[in-house]
């Protein structure tokens, strides 16, 4: 449930066309209040545009950290590894809070994992089938400056 006024949160998602989306996201170094408020910012920000994951890209910030609520899978992944464990291909459709409007069918593995950290820098691991792990993919693929649009 939103804390905050979501009025902000509701055009704060970049779109298609900003440079920021086409950047390779900067590791995360510093573990701080900032970003935590950086986490909290992403998780208000993808709960007031009806999403179900955010990469900080999406709001403006190049850094390499993702949040999502997917599927029954909550999780902030800071320096995300992608892991395919099956990579039998699934094709759905698929949209983003970055290219409003648009869905298309995207070709994603069954089954994915990512390693990574959280706020406090300890392990997160996220294993994941479905929805949940095409949100992984979905989101990972931000933090690298790919799009769900962008050609395989």
């Amino acid at each position: 449930m939103p804390r905050r006024d979501t009025a902000a949160y509701l055009n704060a998602v970049r779109q298609i066309g900003d440079p920021v989306l086409r950047m390779a996201a900067q590791p995360v170094t510093t573990f701080d209040a900032a970003l935590k408020e950086l986490e909290a910012r992403m998780i208000e920000a993808m709960y007031v545009n009806d999403g179900v994951g955010l990469a900080a890209p999406q709001i403006g910030v190049s850094l390499s950290i993702f949040v999502m609520d997917c599927d029954g899978v909550e999780a902030t992944v800071i320096n995300p590894k992608l892991t395919i464990i099956d990579p039998t291909d699934v094709t759905e459709s698929e949209g983003c809070l970055s290219v409003l409007g648009v869905r298309r069918d995207r070709t994603r593995a069954a089954r994915a994992k990512v390693e990574g950290v959280d706020v406090r820098g300890r392990l997160v691991v996220v294993e994941a089938e479905g929805y949940a792990a095409r949100c992984l993919q979905h989101e990972f693929d931000h933090l690298q400056g790919r799009l769900f649009i962008d050609p395989v």
